[in-house]
């Protein structure tokens, strides 16, 4: 039931669109404020366009993970890791226009409330305006983040208006989103469910203020924010980490998170990460420098651990390395994953032997580091190539890790600090927090050690989730993800024979890791256990996207662009 009541938010805002059509009597460069929405049945209708996929463009398709250090593709660097981003950059244009879009409708939704009053009940009128407010603070949060200062507007304004309009300082942005989600978290209730549909909450509210005043350094509200939502007692952590990206409901650990539906026709194509032996073609996996970040069974690195053989990179790891990496000799989508040069044929679903296609001695276009993703992988991806689960925006686990790092940064390390880690850390052994006999436990609290192990801890738990391209921007690390090149396995079909013969696969030893976790291969390379693929380029001005180049030049001047654009 929670998975219908789940969808049918999305068969409710695609009916929207039809809906629209009646409603929208004036011409589009012309709006009257006077007749937008006439009951808070038509403002909830137009809330619901505000969870459809076209506003989660960065969400959507791994589009900020496929511009980290966390993912590696066949044939490809994207744009900011090669540092190509310029002014005229289709992702910056894209994102700037889908984002403007959902703040007019929540400033209109906003507005159009204010008449209301005498038709609608003050709970009625408060529950809606905060919904409304959620989704411009959401919206508002990415733009400073991603631009810095923008464009800022809380009313309707016409297209004259809006050419005429320079940037604003954050700041005050920032402050407008805060008021924003204290007043969604004051009206919002603890579960927002109306019909059946699952809509924003008061935990979201908390949750992403909390992210954006991370974002911002502003340590004290981020906790503050992180611990309300904490203290509502109402999510958990969902008990099965692997499982977790399988369930399509609105389960324990989620607090915001957007429904797609294969049948009402929102979903990702996922070609490009199954299985070639499975019908894909494989072009994308998760990097060999987040293989290396997983910490052994004892809590250590694997250039610290006795633990870690590089032969067999799987063994002894933290148990979310293979919930997110497809160990070899295991089975996805119905058929074996093994890309060891000897293995020729692989079992599929029916129990036929087929080619392995994975193996780089059998398909030229095989995978070149030898991975493949697990993470959210359903049985039927290899028969439909589509992803219809949820693009995650926040789920429990983040809160914990926000609030420990807000801890850190402030220096108040204490017990809350350690457990919120240990939670997390605990939840991929599948035991609890207290068990310390049973999971590497965080026991140190030196605040520069704490930090190393919480940074990483993010990366390993929320990989492939669209929240290592964040946590790299706040940590002004891009430098450090950029500063090493791509490298795989060699293409050459006998040096790959040798080097498993000789015993030198999977890795012909133990790559090169900074004091930060970032692990590097060009030693290896150099003595002929890997080759690089392609060079990745740090471009300090990427820590702020190009404003887009049509909007800059058709405000007259009015409108600045960013440094080195």
């Amino acid at each position: 039931m929670k998975k219908i009541a789940y969808i049918f938010l999305i068969l409710s805002a695609t009916l929207q669109l039809s809906s629209c059509v009646s409603l929208d009597l004036n011409p589009p460069a012309a709006a009257s404020s006077g007749n937008w929405y006439a009951d808070t049945e038509e403002v909830r209708l137009s809330l619901n366009d505000l969870y459809r996929s076209y506003i989660y463009y960065l969400e959507a398709e791994y589009f900020s993970d496929r511009r980290t250090d966390d993912w590696a593709q066949r044939d490809q660097i994207y744009d900011v890791a090669l540092g190509t981003v310029n002014s005229e950059w289709s992702a910056a244009e894209s994102m700037w226009n889908y984002t403007y879009k959902g703040i007019v409708r929540a400033n209109m939704v906003d507005e159009s409330l204010d008449r209301l009053a005498a038709t609608a009940t003050p709970d009625e009128v408060n529950l809606l305006r905060a919904e409304a407010r959620f989704f411009r603070a959401f919206l508002y949060s990415r733009l400073i983040t991603l631009y810095g200062d923008v464009p800022f507007y809380t009313k309707y304004i016409s297209i004259e208006e809006a050419r005429q309009m320079g940037r604003t300082d954050k700041a005050v942005i920032l402050e407008q989103i805060y008021r924003d989600f204290e007043y969604a978290a004051t009206y919002l209730p603890v579960v927002n469910e109306s019909a059946g549909v699952y809509r924003v909450s008061r935990g979201a509210a908390y949750a992403l203020w909390a992210r954006i005043a991370l974002g911002q350094y502003d340590y004290e509200t981020a906790k503050t924010a992180a611990k309300a939502c904490m203290d509502l007692n109402h999510y958990s952590l969902y008990p099965d980490y692997g499982e977790l990206f399988r369930d399509k409901t609105m389960n324990c650990e989620m607090i915001f998170a957007i429904a797609n539906s294969a049948e009402l026709e929102q979903y990702e194509n996922i070609k490009s990460w199954v299985l070639r032996s499975a019908g894909g073609n494989n072009v994308a996996q998760p990097s060999w420098e987040l293989l290396a970040a997983y910490t052994c069974t004892d809590g250590k690195r694997i250039d610290e651990s006795p633990l870690f053989d590089p032969q067999n990179p799987y063994k002894n790891r933290d148990p979310r390395c293979t919930y997110t990496f497809v160990e070899p000799g295991t089975s996805v989508y119905g058929v074996v994953f093994d890309p060891r040069p000897s293995v020729l044929k692989v079992t599929n679903a029916t129990g036929a032997l087929v080619d392995n296609k994975d193996n780089l001695c059998v398909d030229t276009y095989a995978p070149r580091n030898g991975c493949t993703i697990r993470k959210g992988a359903q049985p039927e991806w290899g028969t439909t190539l589509r992803n219809d689960n949820p693009y995650i925006i926040m789920r429990y686990a983040d809160v914990l890790l926000m609030y420990a790092e807000a801890q850190i940064e402030l220096n108040e390390i204490d017990d809350e600090t350690l457990k919120c880690i240990n939670m997390v850390r605990a939840r991929a052994y599948k035991v609890d927090y207290t068990q310390t006999d049973s999971y590497p436990a965080v026991t140190t609290r030196d605040q520069t050690e704490l930090r190393r192990i919480l940074r990483n801890e993010r990366r390993v738990e929320f990989a492939w989730e669209g929240r290592r391209y964040f946590d790299l921007l706040r940590w002004k690390w891009f430098d450090k993800a950029f500063g090493h090149d791509y490298y795989a396995l060699p293409t050459d079909k006998n040096t790959l024979k040798n080097l498993e013969s000789s015993g030198k696969w999977f890795w012909g030893g133990i790559p090169d890791i900074d004091e930060d976790g970032f692990a590097d291969f060009e030693a290896l390379s150099k003595q002929g256990y890997c080759q690089m693929y392609g060079e990745r380029f740090f471009d300090p001005k990427i820590y702020l996207w190009p404003i887009p180049y049509d909007e800059v030049a058709l405000s007259g001047g009015k409108l600045s662009q960013n440094d080195g654009y």
